[in-house]
C-alpha cells in the first residue's frame, strides 16, 4: 500500500523540487492541495492528519503551525526550514552522521541546513575522532547559488542581473549557527561567513584551519583518511583522493544529490583547507528530504537520488 505523503508548502523551491521528484513513484500516493486548498487551514489540517508522513517547505513559523495542526495525528514529519534543527524530539536529519536506525524510527525529522551540511560533514567526524579541537573558533566561508534564498531572492538575481556576488549575514547570528555548532560539539558557534552567486543551484563551503596556531599535529592523510572511513559505506557523500587546480560552480550545473568531500594545505602542514561541494537543493534541501523519505519508509535510500 502506498505511502500517503502531503507536502505542505510545495509551491516554493524545494517543496517544488521534492513534488517533482515523486511524482511518478508508485511507493507515495502524494495528497495535492489546489491554490486555495493551500491557504485554507482546515484543508491543511485535513491534508495533514490524512497522511502518513508530511514534508515541511514552509517558513519557520508556519512549519510549528504545521505540527500544531497535526496534534492528535500520528503523522511522521520531516521539517525542511529551520524550526526544529535543535529542538528536543527532533532526529536530525543527517543519517550519515546520526546513523540511519535513528532517521528510520524517528516520528519527527528535521533536515539540516545547506550550508551546515557541507560544514558538518568536514567537521563533525574529526571533532569526534579527537584529529582537530573542539574549543576551536573555527570560520566558514561559503558560496552558493541563488536558489537557496527561495522565489524572492531568485526574483532578484532576474531583476538584477548585473549582481555579481552577494555577500549577507554581515550582522553575525545566522540562523544555522546553533545546528553547526551542536552537531559539531562545538565549545564556539563558527564564524560564519555566506555569500550567493549568479548561479541557480550549487554550494563550496570552505572551513580554513591554521593548524599550526591551533597546536594541531594531525596531518593532511590523517585527516582525509578519517574522512574517508567515516563515509565508506556511503553512496552520498565521498571523500575526494585529491584536489583539483580549481573547484567551480557554473551557472547551468544539473541537479545533484551526493557531497563531495576535499582537503588540502600547504607544504609545511601548517595551514589546511576544509571543503565541500554539494547541490544547496540536492543534499542541501530536496534530496536530503527525498534520502530520509526514503529511509523513514524502509526504501533503499538512494532511491530516486541523483547521484
Amino acid at each position: 500500500m502506498p505511502t500517503r505523503l502531503f507536502i505542505d508548502g510545495a509551491a516554493g523551491t524545494t517543496g517544488l523540487e521534492i513534488r517533482e521528484r515523486l511524482e511518478g513513484r508508485s511507493e507515495f500516493d502524494l495528497i495535492i492541495l489546489d491554490d486555495a486548498q493551500r491557504k485554507s487551514e482546515a484543508a491543511r489540517r485535513d491534508a495533514l492528519h490524512a497522511a502518513d508522513i508530511a514534508i515541511l517547505c514552509l517558513p519557520d513559523d508556519a512549519a510549528k503551525e504545521a505540527v500544531a495542526l497535526a496534534e492528535g495525528s500520528a503523522t511522521r514529519f520531516i521539517d525542511a526550514s529551520s524550526a526544529h534543527r535543535v529542538a528536543g524530539g527532533w532526529a536530525y536529519g543527517f543519517p550519515e552522521l546520526v546513523g540511519r536506525e535513528t532517521i528510520a524510527n524517528a516520528r519527527f525529522v528535521s533536515n539540516p541546513g545547506c550550508y551546515p551540511t557541507g560544514f558538518l560533514g568536514l567537521v563533525a567526524p574529526l571533532v569526534r575522532a579527537g584529529l582537530l579541537p573542539a574549543d576551536w573558533p573555527y570560520t566558514v566561508n561559503a558560496v552558493s547559488g541563488y536558489s537557496g534564498g527561495g522565489n524572492a531572492l531568485i526574483d532578484r538575481f532576474a531583476r538584477e542581473p548585473d549582481i555579481a556576488f552577494r555577500a549577507y549575514g554581515l550582522g553575525l547570528g545566522h540562523k544555522h549557527l546553533p545546528e553547526m555548532q551542536a552537531y559539531a560539539g562545538l565549545a564556539h558557534a563558527p564564524v560564519f561567513s555566506p555569500a550567493v552567486v549568479p548561479a541557480h543551484r550549487g554550494m563550496v563551503v570552505d572551513v580554513p584551519l591554521p593548524l599550526a596556531a591551533m597546536g594541531a599535529t594531525v596531518s593532511l592523510a590523517a585527516m582525509r583518511e578519517c574522512l574517508a572511513a567515516f563515509y565508506a559505506g556511503s553512496s552520498v557523500v565521498t571523500c575526494a583522493e585529491s584536489v583539483p587546480d580549481e573547484l567551480l560552480l557554473r551557472q547551468g550545473a544539473p541537479a545533484s544529490d551526493g557531497m563531495e568531500l576535499f582537503i588540502t594545505g600547504s607544504a609545511d602542514g601548517a595551514q589546511a583547507r576544509l571543503l565541500a561541494v554539494l547541490d544547496n537543493l540536492g543534499k542541501g534541501a530536496s534530496g536530503a528530504a527525498i534520502q530520509n523519505l526514503n529511509i523513514m519508509c524502509g526504501l533503499s535510500e538512494t532511491t530516486g537520488l541523483r547521484l
